[in-house]
């Protein structure tokens, strides 16, 4: 699971404005670090299978999300993915 310090960072660096904590962008780079702290779980738990199934829900959920931003606002969606390959979620 993320800490709360780790979610406040992501907040910070992909919020639109001040207040923002539920903006698409935001909840994209949360779903990616969810992804990535359950992607190096099941490096070490190959044989574990309920994680499996939330890692597939939460890819389900980013895809969606993403296809939401490309189709709503494909300036946001092209800096969001940019952002994110820099860091390495994607």
């Amino acid at each position: 699971m993320i800490n709360t310090e780790q979610k406040q960072e992501l907040i910070k660096k992909f919020a639109l404005s001040d207040k923002d904590t539920g903006s698409s962008e935001v909840q994209v780079a949360i779903f990616s670090e969810r992804i990535r702290q359950i992607n190096a779980h099941l490096e070490l738990f190959p044989k574990d299978h309920h994680s499996r199934r939330g890692l597939i829900c939460l890819v389900g959920k980013r895809k969606a999300f993403l296809k939401y931003l490309k189709n709503n606002n494909s300036a946001a969606y092209t800096k969001l993915v940019t952002s994110l390959k820099q860091v390495g979620y994607l």
